[in-house]
């Protein structure tokens, strides 16, 4: 059974591996499609982020899908054969986070392919992955295992829709416009935003977020000027803004669009933060986080299966797992690609 382990920053491997034995409530999934993330990547290319460090080899990947090979003798959600998304989050259901039902805060968090923990919780880029049933969210018929690997980050992007409040009617910029912005349009789409704007640094991503429902799209280094000079009258347009970029600039530059009282829901991850304080008070906005998801990964299986929204046009390359460099590398060029996945079958 094959694994893609990180060992260091750039030193991504192909290794052999073993699955555990299957207990009376566990699900053994023949894995067939993993999409490789941000977080994947940044400990690809630098041994982990922020103080998060990779010290111990790791198994990779936590948007993942496959079928059903076996279950435990008490299962009884999904059955051999079955397609599954796998939500790769695994909360303990005791602390006190998961009593007031806010699990993905959970004290004892079991989330694959991470490194918050010693020893490290290994991830699901392997052939066979024997999860817990609840972990195992069958999809619907004709639904491919790569399109079934999208519920993890587009449960994230449900998660931050949720955390901004009532989106119909709203005006929306997002900030960022890579895999988590894209479905983060998508989703205030689908949540009945009037308007969505998206901006990047680069024009390549910006196609596709027009695509996938964003009435406009800016180039904020080709444009720098044009957000504030289309959307900045009267102390800003935007009800509310998501910020996927993880770069405060993006967050501190579009201070001048959004409108007083607006919501500002910070999804990208990127260290250390320095704000005009002033504009965020005098504005009095909202600045809210969004970690993850819990309930939303079942949300985003049932909207993929149900046709409400089609994530196809994300899907840059499917690359064979022995290949793991090379899509790995081809996922780091944002002027190439925007969602690699890796194919087990």
């Amino acid at each position: 059974m094959r694994a893609v382990v990180i060992h260091a920053e750039k030193d991504l491997r192909v290794e052999p591996t073993t699955a555990p034995e299957l207990g009376p409530l566990d699900v053994r999934v023949r894995i067939e499609a993993g999409g490789i993330c941000g977080s994947d990547l940044h400990y690809y290319l630098h041994g982990g982020f922020g103080t998060i460090r990779v010290r111990e080899p790791m198994i990779l990947g936590h948007e993942i899908a496959g079928t059903v090979e076996a279950v435990g003798g008490e299962v009884g959600r999904v059955r051999p054969g079955d397609r599954v998304a796998v939500n790769p989050s695994r909360s303990c259901g005791r602390c006190r986070y998961c009593q007031m039902g806010q699990q993905q805060h959970c004290t004892d968090m079991l989330f694959y392919g991470s490194a918050m923990r010693f020893p490290h919780v290994q991830g699901g880029f392997r052939d066979v992955l024997v999860v817990e049933e609840r972990q195992a969210v069958k999809v619907a018929a004709g639904v491919s295992a790569a399109m079934a690997a999208f519920a993890e980050p587009l449960s994230v992007c449900l998660h931050a829709v949720k955390r901004a409040g009532p989106l119909l009617g709203k005006r929306v910029l997002v900030t960022g416009s890579g895999p988590i912005g894209i479905l983060t349009v998508i989703a205030a789409r689908v949540a009945g935003a009037a308007e969505i704007v998206a901006t990047d640094v680069v024009g390549g991503p910006l196609a596709t977020a027009r695509k996938m429902g964003a009435a406009a799209a800016i180039d904020v280094m080709a444009e720098p000027e044009r957000l504030k000079a289309e959307f900045g009258a009267e102390k800003g347009a935007f009800d509310v803004m998501f910020e996927a970029s993880g770069n405060q600039h993006a967050l501190a530059g579009a201070f001048e669009v959004v409108r007083p009282g607006g919501v500002i829901v910070q999804i990208g991850v990127g260290g250390a933060f320095t704000l005009p304080m002033n504009v965020l008070v005098a504005k009095e906005f909202d600045l809210r986080g969004s970690f993850r998801f819990h309930e939303e990964f079942d949300w985003a299986v049932q909207m993929i299966g149900s046709g409400a929204v089609d994530l196809s046009p994300l899907l840059t390359a499917s690359i064979p797992v022995e290949r793991a460099v090379e899509a790995f590398e081809l996922a780091a060029d944002k002027s190439k690609a925007m969602k690699v996945q890796l194919a087990f079958a």
